[in-house]
């Protein structure tokens, strides 16, 4: 009986972007799950400077202190050169979750889970995320946005802008940014200019959102290609006034509900708002969609699709998945599955056309 040959899955992750430390995170997770008996697992940290390293024990190291200790390695755009069958991308983020890194697999012609570079590029851009949801009729938060230069330039005209379209309580962020990094709630022009300069610090665009007074924060996983479906409806209960960054992976007081207590109802419009959402934005592989829920008038407002969703421990992409009856293995199984099939989707249509006569030796 021939030994069927495992399949070499490099787990990339890290990264030049604010959420570096929290990549290394969902990383080990997945490095741990993966099932050795099936897949090869190259772990390929990308550091803070930009550097490209790789070890069986990469994490160790990095715990360790030791990172230059993982050695050096060069990761080749050409498609002769590769190492592995099939990335794993986890780096959440700047330069990993929008658009560049999978630009990169795409010139390597490999394989890779999660979205294609449209997708990528477009759902860590909120506004013209935002943008793309208003024209497929999806239902979103009134926003404002300005560049950094524009705020520098004139802030009172950025915050004239701002009290004349929206009202107290607002929320303040980055355009392009993940893991609630650089967002803060506003309720008064000091707090609005403090949370201005904060958000400027993580990009060169800044977008302000309408503040829901009563709100809930309910989450949906989605998973697939072409014909994505949709887990449970899960419920954030954070331990914070809004669900920020230490809310999610610091303090570790902030609770989920799965499946959330909502009605029937409710329930299923959730479920086709994401795979619409998932399918306006062209993503592929995963996507955890998230809603606020204004209970003063019991409105659902799609708040954004997230391409490359934590896999942490604590993460609520796979624990909805869990809940749904997909083990934590088992879904990276099937994003891995999912990869490939859209990898030899892809490689069916023809890059190259058949000139009727070599014009171009002319």
């Amino acid at each position: 009986m021939v030994k069927k040959k495992k399949i070499k899955v490099g787990v990339i992750f890290g990264g030049r972007s604010g959420e570096h430390e929290v990549s290394i995170v969902s990383a080990q997770s997945v490095i741990k799950a993966l099932d050795q008996k099936k897949y090869q697992v190259i772990p390929i940290l990308v550091s803070k400077s930009g550097q490209w390293r790789s070890s069986r024990d990469a994490v160790a190291k990095i715990k360790a202190g030791k990172i230059n200790k993982i050695p050096e390695i060069n990761f080749s755009p050409d498609p002769q050169k590769q190492l592995i069958d099939v990335a794993f991308p986890i780096i959440h983020g700047t330069y990993g979750e929008d658009g560049s890194l999978q630009g990169l697999l795409e010139l390597a012609n490999l394989p890779y889970v999660g979205a294609g570079v449209l997708a990528s590029a477009v759902g860590i851009d909120k506004i013209v995320m935002k943008k793309l949801f208003f024209e497929a009729g999806l239902p979103i938060v009134n926003y404002v946005y300005f560049l950094r230069k524009a705020w520098k330039k004139n802030k009172n005209k950025v915050i004239k802008l701002i009290q004349n379209e929206l009202d107290y309580p607002v929320f303040v962020k980055p355009a392009n940014s993940g893991s609630s990094v650089g967002i803060s709630k506003s309720k008064n022009r000091q707090d609005l200019i403090k949370h201005i300069n904060k958000a400027s610090l993580y990009d060169r665009k800044i977008i302000v959102e309408q503040g829901i007074a009563s709100y809930r924060e309910l989450e949906i996983a989605v998973l697939g290609n072409d014909n994505p479906r949709a887990s449970i409806v899960g419920e954030i209960l954070s331990c914070n006034e809004f669900y920020d960054y230490d809310a999610k992976y610091v303090d570790g007081k902030t609770k989920t509900l799965a499946p959330a207590k909502i009605p029937a109802k409710l329930n299923q419009q959730i479920i086709n708002l994401a795979i619409k959402a998932f399918k306006a934005v062209d993503c592929a592989g995963m996507a955890r969609v998230d809603f606020l829920y204004d209970k003063s008038v019991r409105k659902l407002y799609l708040s954004e699709v997230n391409t490359i969703p934590g896999f942490t421990s604590i993460s609520m992409y796979p624990k909805l998945w869990a809940k749904s009856g997909i083990t934590y293995p088992k879904l990276l199984d099937k994003l891995i599955e999912l990869a490939i099939e859209r990898h030899h989707d892809k490689n069916m249509s023809r890059s190259s056309y058949k000139q009727k006569s070599k014009w171009y030796k002319n």
